[in-house]
């Protein structure tokens, strides 16, 4: 995919890593009595925060599933279905790990939070399940692209009949990927809506990307229809709801944040890619291709993964705005030069589980 090759997808996965570096660290230790929701800067940040999900769970669920339908045009679907597996498995597993508390579970003490489910599980699962539709959807292309948009609607519209879900008598492995009751920041439900509507944007590139004027005719539905549903959203809801007498659509229109995120994303897609041939430094390239030992290695040193000792149980919420600000690009700059110098690439760690996983196979 050398000329087809959409750089803007890295440059926003590199925005949606550095995005998240800084959000967790001065979320993690900006002294509380600097969160003052009157102070515009403070809710700007944390506006633009509240993006970074949204945008890393729509663009992997774009190229992920992008990879997956140009491999059937190469011939090796099968192989690229596999791959998608083992590697939904991995970050699933990762996830887990990070949160195993090593030295607790020495001295006998075992608690289920390290149960909880964040963002590696809720997106490796989310692969997982657009391996399974996709190899269902095989031979019909438009018709994975027509239930990808489906699930990402339905999941968003009912989202306010499992915003509290709990299930008590469902073993915590299993109720902590629905249910947040529990400590879960992350839930299979509503962000696999996210996965969705990346998947399905990702069979327009496939279709329609070789035609004249594809660009200029998705940046601009890009921003359309992101404005639309920031600003327009809730009103079309709240209609329908007048016009169906359907509670759960008014339920949506007085909590529409699932929506309007997806309207931020789609308008921050446009930026990207309107300006895609000024982003294809090797840094930015270099970062979005690197997200996954990025994610591993700031949350070992933020929360202290294995050793229970990192930034939060050393430092806490003791920084005042200026001294977060600057530790946060520091911050950056060393998680990166980790990443870049010292860890291997993702594809590297992909491939060696792979091949570990066939000698297991063969023995």
């Amino acid at each position: 995919m050398s000329t087809n090759r959409l750089y803007f997808i890295d440059a926003v996965r590199a925005f949606a890593i550095l995005m998240m570096l800084q959000g967790h660290f001065i979320d993690t230790l900006l002294e509380v009595s600097y969160r003052d929701e009157s102070n515009i800067i403070y809710r700007c940040w944390k506006y633009f925060r509240g993006i970074t999900a949204p945008t890393f769970f729509t663009i992997s669920g774009l190229i992920f599933s992008y990879l997956l339908i140009k491999a059937k045009q190469k011939g090796n679907a099968e192989k690229r279905m596999r791959k998608g597996l083992v590697r939904g498995l991995m970050l699933i597993g990762i996830g887990y790990l990070l949160r195993v508390p090593i030295f607790e579970w020495l001295t006998g003490q075992f608690r289920t939070y390290f149960l909880v489910v964040d963002v590696l599980q809720c997106i490796g699962l989310s692969l997982i399940l657009i391996v399974v539709i996709y190899r269902i959807t095989f031979k019909k292309t438009l018709l994975f692209s027509v239930l990808m948009l489906i699930f990402g609607i339905t999941i968003f519209t009912v989202e306010p009949s499992y915003r509290s879900l709990e299930l008590n008598n469902v073993p915590l492995v299993f109720s902590n990927y629905l249910s947040k009751a529990n400590g879960s920041i992350f839930t299979i439900i509503p962000w696999f809506g996210y996965m969705c509507f990346g998947a399905f944007i990702s069979t327009l590139f496939y279709r329609y990307l070789e035609r004249p004027r594809f660009k200029l005719a998705t940046v601009v539905g890009f921003f359309v229809i992101g404005m639309l549903l920031i600003h327009k959203s809730s009103l079309l809801f709240m209609k329908l709801y007048f016009w169906s007498d359907i509670h759960i659509l008014k339920a949506v229109a007085n909590f529409n944040y699932l929506y309007t995120r997806l309207g931020n994303v789609l308008v921050l897609f446009g930026i990207f890619y309107l300006f895609e041939t000024y982003i294809k430094q090797s840094l930015i390239l270099k970062i979005g291709q690197k997200t996954l030992s990025i994610y591993v290695i700031h949350f070992i040193i933020i929360y202290g993964s294995f050793t229970g000792i990192g930034l939060q149980q050393l430092i806490g919420k003791t920084l005042v705005p200026w001294q977060a600000i600057i530790g946060a690009i520091l911050f950056l700059t060393l998680v990166c030069f980790i990443a870049f110098h010292y860890v291997k690439t993702n594809a590297f760690v992909y491939n060696g589980i792979r091949k570990l996983i066939d000698r297991v196979k063969g023995s």
